[in-house]
């Protein structure tokens, strides 16, 4: 993945990358709304580095050990645990020495003001003060998958996440995404810049004409409408 794809990723919230996979016929697969960044600022993206918490952070340190870390993001799969913290100071500024561009754990932190003066970006479920009391085997995909709710995530997937939540994006089609989510974004920019001169939205994209139609035809979406009015470039 080129340093170019990741500089227009940084640049692309995740609801528009999210607009994007909808457009690209990509399935959108976010965390669950309860991961949440640490600072609500806080925003990373690159590709995903799994890694599958077994209770000792030896494991992390392994999955750190391996070349490329670099602007990766450090996927923790401690599934969903909300009885121990996995992740605190130590492993993050490790993480942040590796050069990752930030952590996101299907489960709970700690060492919280740390974490913030450190500033990598973390993404949780929240913050315990307990660390694990527990030491289970190690799975055969130790450091190759992870689970983040109901998603698989891998090596062949890119993590962008930030104030608005985490998303998990396929590297096979990143292009289209990124290509689809940037022509969104752009559109979405010229709409505002419209309404803040005094053009309603509903003026924009021509509202009292889509009622008119729905009045003929109960089938036709209002989805419908802005994609006929967008190929027609009225939109």
């Amino acid at each position: 993945m080129s340093m170019t794809l990741i500089d227009e990723l940084s640049r692309l919230g995740t609801p528009v990358l999210a607009d994007g996979c909808l457009r690209t016929n990509v399935p959108i697969r976010c965390a669950p709304a309860s991961l949440r960044p640490l600072v609500a600022s806080m925003r990373c993206a690159g590709r995903a580095r799994p890694v599958r918490h077994a209770g000792s952070i030896d494991v992390f340190l392994e999955a750190l050990q391996g070349p490329g870390a670099r602007g990766e993001v450090l996927v923790v799969d401690n599934g969903g645990r909300l009885d121990e913290a996995c992740v605190g100071d130590l492993v993050t500024l490790e993480a942040k020495g590796e050069g990752m561009a930030g952590i996101v754990i299907w489960g709970l932190h700690r060492d919280v003001d740390e974490l913030a003066g450190i500033g990598l970006p973390i993404f949780s479920l929240g913050a315990l003060p307990t660390g694990p009391r527990r030491l289970d085997p190690r799975p055969a995909d130790v450091l190759r998958r992870a689970v983040v709710g109901t998603h698989d995530v891998t090596r062949g997937d890119v993590v962008v996440a930030d104030a608005n939540g985490v998303l998990f994006l396929p590297e096979d089609r990143l292009d289209d995404i990124v290509a689809a989510a940037t022509a969104v974004r752009d559109t979405e920019r010229r709409h505002v810049e419209a309404m803040e001169t005094g053009r309603s939205f509903r003026a924009q994209v021509r509202f009292g004409e889509y009622l008119s139609r729905r009045a003929r035809d109960a089938g036709y979406s209002f989805r419908q409408h802005l994609e006929d009015i967008q190929a027609a470039g009225e939109a």
